[in-house]
């Protein structure tokens, strides 16, 4: 077999392993390659360079975990051939690569020749669409990001009358970066130190701003009135297929019924936003910007409903969202579990997490149109159009 070929099968293999990309990550990285190559499908330079991006995003997380399952096990390896070659009383200088901060060593250790080469390339995450409709069906269980830790490798035997030396890192700037402007990962040495380290992607935590009694209690009360009332005129969501066209029924991707005349809640709810708006741009970190246009709709999800991790501005005829909103409010006590609304990290490798907000009733989060979220699955025991878990959301222009 050719190199090439050994490779291919065991890229293969470790595809296949479930330690390595969860089938979650792997219907994730579909659909991002989906939606780019619709989007890009008129410029094979764009398409060509945005399939370059995700393989190597994906090498590097394939390579980190893989890393961590048989890291220590070829360290062992390469440690008892060099021990079997050189005799008993010979010391072998190894380098293997550690995927977390490294403590001082207590003897100096014999400085590798050259830093070994890095995995390179960001995380891919998931573009999803908007609102879809129909009859519904249960959804698939929700799997949660991988949280397997990499084993620490074994260090090298060292030479015994050396006096040692503190470590000091010289990291090695980065030749580019990451989408969304984080830098690609850096390797270096540590002088004085055969271990070469490799630093883990900076996670950047998912941004939300949470307000509480957000609206009074007469119009909250009115705004769920109004919801009971308009049950008939609620109708499937809808999703934005991958090559961009709205108005798509997905029942695997959303399970929900939306409801897009609010008559005059709207206008209600957006001059509370408005009130709040400055602060809550600053909150988050993104630059003061004029609204050009809000899409607000009322969604109600009730027993197995569910949206699948996605982004709210990932096709061109919503690129323009900037800030998403979403209002709870349902009947008291409450009368369904679940139905959580999760903001997960960038990169979405099960590093980082994700933030995980139940619905409170009169609460409302803001978070931007980029950040990769889901709802999780509700329950609801009754079935009851009344007992739904009830929002108003929706979508600020740039």
């Amino acid at each position: 077999m050719t190199a090439k070929q050994i490779l291919d099968a065991f890229s293969e293999t470790l595809m296949r392993d479930e330690r390595i990309l969860i089938p979650r990550e792997r219907e994730l990285l579909m659909s991002l390659l989906q939606n780019s190559r619709a989007i890009s499908s008129g410029n094979p330079e764009t398409q060509s360079a945005v399939t370059a991006a995700i393989a190597r995003a994906v090498g590097e997380t394939v390579a980190q975990r893989a890393f961590a399952l048989l890291g220590s096990n070829i360290v062992d390896q390469i440690l008892a051939q060099g021990s079997s070659s050189s005799g008993a009383e010979e010391t072998t200088s190894v380098v293997p690569l550690q995927l977390r901060s490294p403590q001082p060593p207590s003897q100096t250790p014999q400085p590798p020749s050259q830093a070994p080469r890095r995995p390179g390339g960001p995380q891919p995450t998931d573009p999803t669409p908007q609102p879809p409709s129909g009859t519904p069906q249960p959804p698939s269980s929700t799997p949660q990001p991988p949280t397997t830790a990499p084993h620490p490798p074994h260090r090298a035997p060292q030479p015994p009358n050396r006096a040692p030396q503190p470590p000091s890192r010289t990291p090695q700037p980065p030749s580019s970066t990451r989408p969304f402007g984080l830098p690609v990962q850096q390797s270096y040495l540590e002088q004085g130190s055969s271990v070469a380290v490799l630093d883990l992607p900076k996670i950047a935590q998912a941004q939300c701003v949470v307000l509480d009694e957000f609206l009074a209690p007469q119009e909250l009360d009115e705004l769920i009135s109004y919801a009971l009332r308009h049950e008939m005129e609620f109708r499937s969501s809808e999703v934005i297929s991958p090559s961009g066209e709205p108005g798509t029924l997905d029942y695997d991707h959303r399970r929900s019924r939306v409801l897009m005349d609010l008559g005059e809640h709207q206008e209600v709810i957006l001059e509370r936003i408005r009130g709040v708006l400055p602060r809550v741009l600053e909150k988050l970190g993104i630059e003061e910007f004029q609204v050009t246009h809000a899409e607000a709709q009322i969604t109600a999800s009730n027993d197995g409903d569910f949206f699948r991790p996605h982004c709210d501005d990932t096709q061109e005829m919503i690129a323009s969202r900037r800030v998403t909103f979403v209002y709870f409010f349902h009947r008291e006590p409450r009368p369904f579990e679940g139905g959580e609304l999760r903001l997960y990290d960038w990169p979405g490798n099960g590093a980082g997490g994700y933030q995980s907000i139940m619905p409170q009733q009169n609460q409302i989060v803001f978070f931007p149109c980029s950040v990769l979220h889901e709802i999780t699955p509700v329950e609801c025991p009754s079935g009851a159009f009344a007992d739904s878990r009830f929002t108003l959301n929706g979508w600020l222009h740039k």
